[in-house]
């Protein structure tokens, strides 16, 4: 509880959020202040975790996100978040209860654009993995990231975000670490859908949420009705959920139509 507001964390899969938020209502101290730290969008309604834990809940809600592994935070080593809130107090007093020698936390009043970055990064992580699984190697992966940067802030400023915070910790800094490393679940899954598995056979390996297939769904939704031109996180859908092939995807984006990078790069 701090200057009277209990504090109550949020972590749930993002198909749960709903549900999550409505059983945890009732329990709820009118001045309670959420902190979602989950990451993705929901399936349907194309909304952000946020928006939705806000409107079931009717509580002020801040997000946490950044490129922070649970693994890693709990052996204390040094990372870096953003604590967001359309209240700049509010980020603020959640950057506070998290702040220590370890975890460095960071204010933000861009919650559109946290929230966008920290679920379309699971989406590109999977995108990385098929990349490894198909034996692809650096320069594909960073081709990979760089262009998604550049479709995710348009979604981002369509939606009301800033084009900077995708270039910082909870876009950026989340991008490259959940690509590039094998605590990510949606990373490892995607080795095993390069490698010729079906998402369903590659979930069940894993073994756990894969949130960037949730997240593959809901973004294709959200591109889609805001009109905005995604074509990574279109082919991840279709490979996903159309079972179309991966190599057929690779060529058809290798292959489009071409493009002038500063015009077609804008969160710089």
């Amino acid at each position: 509880c701090v200057s009277g507001k209990p504090v109550v964390v949020m972590a749930s899969p993002s198909f749960a959020a709903r549900s999550t938020a409505e059983l945890v209502r009732p329990y709820l101290d009118p001045n309670a202040v959420l902190v979602s730290v989950a990451k993705g969008i929901e399936a349907g309604t194309s909304e952000r975790l946020s928006q939705i834990i806000g409107e079931v809940t009717g509580r002020t809600v801040a997000v946490l996100c950044g490129p922070s592994h649970a693994e890693e935070v709990a052996r204390d080593i040094p990372t870096g978040c953003v604590a967001a809130c359309r209240e700049i107090g509010i980020a603020e007093m959640v950057q506070d209860i998290f702040m220590n020698d370890h975890f460095r936390v960071y204010s933000s009043t861009d919650v559109v654009g946290v929230e966008l970055g920290a679920a379309l990064k699971n989406v590109i992580a999977l995108c990385a993995g098929i990349c490894d699984g198909m034996g692809f190697g650096d320069n594909t992966k960073a081709l990979l990231i760089t262009r998604a940067m550049a479709e995710t802030s348009r979604l981002a400023e369509r939606l009301g975000g800033r084009k900077e915070t995708l270039a910082g910790l909870a876009g950026m800094g989340d991008l490259i670490v959940t690509c590039t490393s094998m605590h990510s679940r949606n990373n490892r899954a995607g080795i095993l859908i390069g490698q010729g598995k079906t998402p369903q056979e590659a979930m069940a390996e894993v073994g756990a949420v894969v949130e960037g297939y949730y997240a593959a769904e809901s973004i294709h939704q959200l591109a889609a009705r805001e009109g905005v031109e995604m074509p990574i996180c279109t082919c991840a859908y279709e490979v996903l959920y159309q079972n179309k092939d991966v190599r057929g995807v690779v060529t058809e984006l290798m292959t489009r139509a071409k493009k002038d990078e500063l015009l077609e790069t804008t969160w710089l």
